[in-house]
């Protein structure tokens, strides 16, 4: 995880917390046990280009099968609950208590949300982020079923790109994301589109 980082104490507000998005930081925590939170500023920025999303075969097909309702913003803190739930190929997450909390006061103020999967009455993939000017800082994701969040990420680039943002922000770049186009670039040319992002007016989700 290059990049700066620091540790910050209970006087963190939402407020406090979209000036950090605006200038580059993002808060984790050591562990969903560990109560405080710090901020990072990696010096290489996953993003993801609107412009050059990639959706392989298999997942457009998988998604022209409608397998899930998907939805937005109906359940946002069940969403982040499950984000911070250990999966098998995630024992662990940085998603505390704290942080929870953050991001709900977010929500209610209309800067988080949230895009849900559903099967009948059960959600089974989701994804979250924030949103500031035209500018979507995505957070983290969960599946239960195959392909849930993938489906989820498809849906959430096609509702950005209608409500006229344009940066997609991934923090860092993963082999999963690779596949739908994540690159990575260096903190000042990712500083530079965040600031046309954010200067433009607050964009509806």
């Amino acid at each position: 995880m290059a990049g700066r980082r620091g540790r910050y104490y209970p006087a963190i507000t939402p407020q406090t917390l979209l000036r950090a998005y605006s200038i580059g930081l993002f808060p984790m925590a050591e562990s969903a046990e560990d109560p405080e939170i710090f901020w990072v500023e990696p010096e290489m920025r996953g993003i993801l280009p609107l412009d050059g999303f990639h959706v392989s075969r298999s997942l457009a097909k998988a998604i022209r099968r409608q397998p899930f309702d998907i939805r937005f913003d109906t359940a946002f803190e069940q969403v982040i609950a499950l984000c911070a739930e250990p999966a098998e190929d995630r024992p662990s997450t940085w998603i505390n208590d704290t942080i929870r909390k953050l991001y709900s006061d977010l929500h209610r103020m209309g800067h988080a949300h949230s895009v849900e999967a559903w099967e009948g009455d059960q959600l089974v993939g989701g994804l979250y982020g924030v949103s500031l000017g035209a500018a979507f800082f995505g957070e983290s994701m969960f599946s239960r079923r195959t392909n849930a969040s993938k489906i989820c990420l498809v849906h959430l680039v096609e509702r950005l790109k209608a409500k006229g943002f344009i940066l997609l922000d991934a923090q860092f770049t993963t082999e999963h994301l690779k596949t739908f186009g994540a690159i990575d670039i260096p903190k000042d040319d990712y500083l530079r589109l965040l600031r046309t992002a954010v200067d433009l007016p607050h964009k509806e989700f």
